[in-house]
Order: C-alpha cells, then sequence, then structure tokens
C-alpha cells in the first residue's frame, strides 16, 4: 500500500473540476507511447521538480517486484505521478511535493486524499486550491 500524490504541468490539465477528473482517468490509463521511469519524456519543469523531489525521497529500488522503501516514480509527458512507500515519512513527503510544485509552478493533486484536492500555481509564487466548478 502506498500514499499516492500527483504533480502536473497546469496548462496541460482543464482547470474546472469534473474535467480535470476525467483527464487524471484517461492519462493515469498510461497509453503513453513510451516508458514510465524516464524524467527526460516530461516538460522542464516536471524535470527539475523530478531532480529535487529525488534527492530527498529517492526511487525504489529497481528490480524489486515489491519494495517496502522509496518512492515509485510513474513520469508521464505532462504529469509525475508518485506512490510514497515509506507510512512513517507521508507528512514529509506531502510537504516536499507540495513546496516544489509551488517552486516549479506545477499542478498538484492529492490522490490520495478523501477530498482529492487539486492546487494550481497563483502568482505570488504558492499554490491555491482549485475550485470544484
Amino acid at each position: 500500500m502506498s500514499f499516492d500524490l500527483m504533480v502536473f504541468a497546469p496548462d496541460a490539465a482543464p482547470a474546472k473540476r469534473p474535467a480535470f477528473l476525467d483527464w487524471y482517468e484517461q492519462r493515469t490509463e498510461w497509453t503513453e507511447d513510451h516508458g514510465y521511469d524516464d524524467p527526460r519524456v516530461a516538460t522542464p519543469d516536471l524535470q527539475a521538480f523530478y531532480t529535487a523531489l529525488a534527492a530527498e525521497f529517492p526511487p525504489a529500488p529497481a528490480g524489486v517486484e515489491e519494495p517496502e522503501t522509496g518512492t515509485d516514480y510513474t513520469i508521464g509527458r505532462t504529469l509525475l505521478y508518485m506512490s510514497f512507500l515509506d507510512w512513517d515519512r507521508i507528512d514529509a513527503a506531502w510537504e516536499a511535493v507540495h513546496r516544489l510544485a509551488a517552486k516549479h509552478e506545477l499542478g498538484f493533486f492529492d490522490v490520495s486524499s478523501d477530498l482529492a484536492e487539486v492546487w494550481l500555481p497563483d502568482r505570488k509564487g504558492g499554490l491555491r486550491v482549485a475550485h470544484s466548478d
């Protein structure tokens, strides 16, 4: 079991909640024509985000079928999906993802939250909760 978060290029995703959730469902069918473990397929902002976050939360060990530690990164062209396996670090993971999403002007989706909240970059270098309209 993991704690899942996602960041995304805000201009690639719909701003309205129902359309965003449809977009999310489509993207997480993982049908892009590339592997999902290479950050070079992602936008430059997502690549920079990945580099910074992976320094704090290294990828799970390669070649292990069901790792118990690390972070499983699934990388698309316009999104980065993270499954954190270290449950004792989920608060730190949430804070780091939120902070780095704001820094790199990315959207942030709290996949594991019961509220499934979405944040979008604001003009002040932070994130704001997107409206559910």
